[in-house]
């Protein structure tokens, strides 16, 4: 069975490295990040030339690509895989977009007898390169038990939340707990600071409590240390939240602390700090109090 994967970024490269190390055969594409795609093919894998080529190889492509038109560019443009896609091949696009685009590719593709998953993950780069990625993921339950093996090589959490786009719609939920998780904790920690105690007790004391968080664990020491270097990006979360906004209204669902939370982002965005990770948040109340964190 050969793979393909188009898309080597900050998520992608690692999780096509763990593929081949579980023994998959991978043909991989990148047009925007060849240093990427040398260094996965120096692992193992065949570059491509094109997606197209990638889409004629592969019994399963995978795309992790940031948003809708990159998934739509990578599989129906002009150098569109879905043009060398075989009937029966499986589509797993593992890339964060809006469920409704999802629905609008999977009609697409059945119309050349492919089927489709979207899977988008959570974890950032950390879970990423040691494969403890989760996966939610929707589409047919035969589909998804075909693809369950594979997507474990990458993830220690699979699961089926429903049909094509509730993976997307779950991982829309995951964004709304990790962005307002990621803005309490800063704003916690700043207020105790403010309050004369040291945010390393603070964390040290509420951590395993009822307030502790994968969340808190991986963004609390960023924050102390001042480490914004990215796993995921201020921007990306941005995409995400603005796709939850888009849903939300389609469904008429109330998102407040979703909306405070990405005008803070886009503030940092404004202010130069997209491409920083999402624990940069910190700075936000940084900028109000002229207070930097520390441990």
């Amino acid at each position: 069975m050969k793979i393909g994967f188009i898309g080597l970024g900050i998520m992608g490269r690692p999780m096509a490295k763990n593929l081949l190390k579980a023994g998959y055969d991978l043909i991989v594409a990148d047009k925007f990040a060849a240093e990427a795609v040398a260094d996965v093919a120096s692992c193992g894998a065949q570059a491509a030339a094109s997606n197209k080529e990638v889409g004629a190889a592969a019994d399963i492509l995978i795309t992790m690509v940031p948003n809708s038109p990159n998934v739509m560019e990578a599989l129906f443009g002009e150098d569109g895989a879905a043009a060398t896609l075989k009937p029966g091949t499986i589509v797993v696009d593992c890339s964060s977009i809006s469920p409704i685009a999802s629905r609008e590719i999977c009609a697409k593709l059945a119309a050349q007898d492919v089927e489709m998953l979207d899977a988008p993950v959570s974890g950032g780069e950390p879970k990423a390169i040691d494969g403890t990625l989760a996966f939610m993921v929707g589409g047919k339950q035969e589909v998804f038990d075909q693809c369950k093996p594979l997507l474990e090589k990458m993830g220690s959490s699979v699961v089926r939340c429903g049909d094509i786009g509730a993976g997307n719609v779950t991982k829309l939920c995951n964004q709304i707990c990790v962005a307002v998780n990621i803005a309490a904790l800063a704003e916690a920690l700043t207020l105790g600071q403010l309050a004369g105690v040291e945010p390393e007790s603070i964390f040290e004391a509420i951590k395993g409590g009822l307030a502790g968080s994968t969340v808190m664990n991986a963004k609390a020491p960023m924050m102390m240390d001042q480490n914004f270097k990215p796993g995921f990006r201020i921007d990306l979360h941005i995409k995400d939240l603005n796709n939850v906004v888009d849903t939300a209204k389609a469904v008429d669902s109330p998102i407040p602390l979703t909306q405070s939370t990405l005008e803070m982002m886009k503030i940092l965005h404004r202010d130069g700090d997209g491409s920083l990770d999402h624990s940069a948040l910190l700075k936000y109340y940084q900028k109000l109090t002229g207070e930097i964190l520390h441990r």
